[in-house]
């Protein structure tokens, strides 16, 4: 198992945030998410396997409606 779940995580999180009214914390999830995929870049992921994957957190987190919990 790697290190990314934290992504996954961290990406509920934001959409459960989002979703009940929390607009701050969602956005402080977001820089959170940039923290760790840049860390996770740097522990020896190759920089497209990051991207991708930030690219999808970007895509889940932007797609949560108010109402859904994560």
């Amino acid at each position: 198992m790697t290190n990314d779940w934290i992504i996954d995580v961290l990406t509920d999180l934001k959409k459960f945030s989002a979703s009940n009214s929390m607009e701050h914390l969602a956005e402080q999830l977001d820089d959170t998410i940039i923290v760790a995929t840049s860390a996770l870049r740097s522990s020896g992921r190759s920089l497209c396997q990051v991207v991708g994957d930030s690219e999808q957190t970007r895509g889940y987190a932007e797609s949560s409606e108010p109402g859904n919990r994560a």
